[in-house]
């Protein structure tokens, strides 16, 4: 038994990805109901779908993995959503891929003190780069995703803007694709509710409507990072001191890459005041900390920098463009000014907090949105910070 149905016959969407009814469409394909809802509403709309599903880790860990993608279970769920829509799909072994540019990376930048974001890695370096070529490959006229983001068309060609669904919206996570790759990309539930997502898979009777969402890092058990850092870099977790930043030693830890900055639990140390970590030092085997107040940054510096909004970005940056910016996947679009950062020594690009944030950490993703909030103009990691002098946050 199948699950298609004429698009008339249901209550869904009729997306229109831009490219002619009958042209193939590449849907990459995680096995979750956000990608299979994709996939289907293409293939009901009229396009020629191939469904692709990535192997990213061993699927003897993953399947005993609740809340996993990309792996065991979920390549079997987005195989038989494909069966049952009726279009071709394939399986591709990106283990050494995902390994070595996401995984590898991860542990790396907790080894140099940093907090990394490795989904956005594996969009950057896997998904949105092999997998896009791959699709390019199969003959696709576009490659679509289960993201919740949108693709707009402006007149200066396809802009990338927040979903209609701003608890779902993953734009945080897609802030390094290129406009050469938003040429190529789709995301048809950017304009969606998640749970008109699930109605959509539960009227068409896809097997993964009532699917729970992935949950935490995919190739991280029950969220313990340590734990695999020690894995993938034997012996990294060497003690060392944890310093007040007075200079005066309280504790002794058993690795930096147990810490992160901002973190307050857990660290060990009795003290009159609540103390946070205030920076790392890997090097010397730091962990620095500090009163709440010394979190706060006023500058964040930024590498590795995307610009997708008009014109170039360096000149944005050098004319002092207004800007609002995420430095938290879960916190709201704050108010900055882009900078073009001459000072200590240095050259690139910043942003000027107009309100100092608390927990900015290196390692993280700054994102750049429109004052309004709604579109994407880019994005950089976060090297490092100025903080604001004590007493000036208030």
């Amino acid at each position: 038994m199948t699950a298609l149905k004429d698009i008339s016959t249901i209550d869904a969407p009729r997306i229109d990805l831009g490219v002619p009814v009958g042209a193939r469409v590449i849907v990459a394909m995680s096995g979750g109901v956000d990608s299979s809802v994709t996939a289907a509403l293409a293939k009901l709309a009229g396009y020629d779908v191939v469904g692709v599903t990535l192997q990213l880790y061993d699927h003897g860990v993953a399947i005993q993995k609740k809340g996993a993608c990309c792996a065991g279970q979920d390549i079997q769920d987005a195989r038989r959503v494909a069966e049952a829509m009726g279009f071709p799909h394939y399986v591709l072994d990106y283990e050494n891929k995902f390994s070595e540019a996401v995984m590898e990376d991860f542990a790396d930048t907790y080894l140099a003190g940093a907090t990394p974001i490795p989904c956005v890695r594996c969009n950057e370096r896997v998904k949105f780069k092999d997998l896009l070529e791959t699709a390019r490959d199969l003959g696709g006229a576009a490659m679509a995703t289960g993201h919740y983001i949108r693709r707009v068309e402006g007149p200066n060609g396809p802009e990338l803007r927040r979903a209609h669904d701003a608890s779902k919206d993953q734009s945080y996570f897609l802030f390094s694709t290129t406009k050469d790759q938003l040429d190529y990309l789709r995301f048809p539930l950017g304009d969606l509710p998640k749970s008109e997502t699930r109605r959509i898979a539960s009227e068409l009777g896809l097997v993964v409507a009532d699917k729970p969402d992935s949950q935490d890092i995919c190739f991280v058990p029950e969220g313990k990072y340590a734990t695999v850092v020690e894995r993938l870099r034997p012996g990294a977790a060497e003690p060392g001191e944890i310093v007040h930043l007075d200079g005066t030693v309280l504790a002794r830890h058993q690795g930096v890459i147990h810490y992160t900055v901002g973190q307050r639990r857990g660290l060990g140390v009795a003290a009159g005041e609540p103390l946070y970590v205030v920076r790392l030092d890997p090097a010397k085997r730091q962990v620095i900390v500090g009163p709440r107040e010394a979190l706060m940054v006023s500058r964040i510096r930024l590498k590795d920098v995307t610009w997708l909004g008009d014109g170039e970005g360096e000149a944005a940056a050098r004319a002092g463009t207004q800007v609002a910016v995420k430095v938290r996947s879960t916190r709201s679009p704050a108010p900055a000014t882009l900078v073009w950062d001459e000072s200590d020594g240095c050259e690139g690009w910043a942003v000027d907090l107009v309100e100092p944030e608390e927990g900015v950490a290196p390692g993280q993703a700054c994102v750049f949105y429109a004052p309004e909030g709604g579109r994407v103009l880019g994005g950089g990691w976060i090297a490092a910070t100025v903080n604001v002098p004590f007493g000036a946050a208030a």
